[in-house]
């Protein structure tokens, strides 16, 4: 029988997946020329939601238990800065953030769930952390979905969810697996 700690991580790391998953399934369908497209005045690119969140996991996440998650390295204002990277190179970015986040919370003991880690200087329960890592995950998932959505236009969208119209339908299907 699983722990409390493996099925509070293994739960945590379930949900961080989920929310990378639904970003790169709304990231492949934007193309190319139009990754650092805006949609309006003030609005962020793909690429740039995908930058700054990578950054912020890359920061949290770095020596979690022992430094404040607001680096001294990070350059958050150049996250939101429009770029002309690759495709390539912004999974790049991408990857190596979220790897950073999974790695540490995979690493998490029973004995780390009772510590307070800081960031930007306050005080926060290792779940309290996590938690917000999460909620920022999901908050930036979306944009980056809806983002995608309108880049790609609902007539060529590939749902990653059940689409609008579908519901009964795969009320049916479910019902149907289940009998």
């Amino acid at each position: 029988m699983p722990t409390l700690t493996e099925t509070v991580t293994a739960a945590w790391l379930t949900e961080l997946r989920k929310q990378k998953q639904w970003a790169e399934h709304a990231v492949t369908q934007v193309p190319d020329d139009k990754l650092h497209a805006t949609i309006a005045p003030g609005t962020n690119a793909v690429s740039v939601v995908m930058k700054h969140l990578a950054g912020s996991l890359r920061s949290r996440f770095t020596d979690f238990l022992t430094t404040d998650g607001e680096k001294d390295w990070r350059n958050r204002d150049a996250e939101f800065a429009l770029g002309n990277e690759s495709r390539e190179e912004v999974l790049v970015i991408w990857n190596r953030g979220w790897q950073t986040a999974i790695d540490a919370i995979e690493a998490l003991t029973e004995a780390d769930l009772a510590r307070t880690v800081t960031i930007r200087s306050q005080p926060h329960t290792v779940p309290e952390a996590v938690t917000r890592a999460i909620a920022h995950c999901a908050y930036h998932t979306g944009q980056i979905m809806l983002i995608s959505r309108i880049l790609v236009g609902n007539e060529r969208w590939n749902w990653a969810t059940i689409a609008p119209g579908k519901s009964e339908e795969f009320r049916r299907e479910m019902g149907e697996g289940f009998g």
